[in-house]
């Protein structure tokens, strides 16, 4: 699991975790974002059971599990959850979940005796360390319906879930950065297109992350962008046509008549 830091001001700093060599090709590429501050660190999807020892051996090269106070899970998933209880074994005893509301007692089949912040659909902030406060967005339906993204406006980094997600494959990822937009979109497309459901969540989404500084959006799968890569994403998403399965419906019905 390679680590790339991103942004550093002092104990402030945000680090990537992705690109796992000995992951499985079956497996899904997962990024495992860590913000660290002065008396704390949260792990922001960290990822499902397959991934947790490659992990686990990535982040202690740079924060001790002593430091980890919380996990962020944007949605319910497998690839951002499953690992909680692994987690919870190595970490302090008062490690908190932040998870929306929706998917407490969902989660909770991963593990029963974690302590969760249930995440209220307006969002709300977390309290990191006593410096660091990141700002907890709504992004539902994007694809969950109960539904988050990360913004740290000192970093000026969006932690996106999987908006932005794009399968890449290995033998493609030459940084773990954007390096060519219109190159990108072909590995990016098809998944909006399908996971994506609601246009009008789209909308209110990319309305709502104009409005920030954001030198850095990234997302749970596959290269990060930066830079006026941002704004082009955003134009991108934003016309982008959403709900392709609804189509299936179509030839289902035909095959009704």
């Amino acid at each position: 699991m390679k680590c790339t830091e991103l942004w550093a001001q002092g104990d402030h700093r945000w680090l990537a975790f992705a690109d796992d060599p000995a992951k499985p090709d079956n497996v899904i590429d997962t990024n495992q974002l860590v913000v660290v501050g002065a008396q704390g660190c949260m792990l922001m999807d960290p990822g499902g059971v397959e991934v947790f020892p490659a992990m686990v051996a990535a982040v202690t090269q740079e924060v001790s599990v002593d430091h980890i106070r919380h996990l962020f899970l944007s949605h319910q998933d497998p690839d951002v959850s499953s690992a909680l209880p692994l987690w919870r074994q190595v970490c302090p005893s008062d490690l908190t979940t932040h998870v929306s509301w929706m998917w407490t007692g969902f989660v909770s089949h991963f593990d029963r005796a974690a302590t969760f912040d249930a995440i209220p659909d307006e969002g709300c902030e977390i309290e990191i360390s006593p410096e660091l406060r990141v700002r907890v967005l709504p992004a539902h339906y994007l694809h969950s319906p109960g539904n988050f993204s990360i913004y740290d406006p000192a970093a000026k980094i969006l932690f996106s879930g999987d908006i932005g997600a794009a399968l890449v494959p290995r033998d493609k990822r030459t940084s773990i950065f954007v390096e060519d937009f219109t190159g990108h979109i072909q590995y990016m497309e098809a998944f909006h297109r399908r996971w994506m459901g609601s246009p009008a969540a789209r909308d209110k989404w990319v309305a709502m992350i104009r409005r920030l500084d954001v030198d850095i959006l990234a997302p749970q799968h596959g290269l990060l962008f930066r830079g006026p890569d941002v704004g082009k994403f955003l134009d991108w998403l934003a016309e982008l046509p959403l709900g392709s399965g609804l189509d299936s419906f179509d030839v289902a019905i035909a095959k009704l008549d």
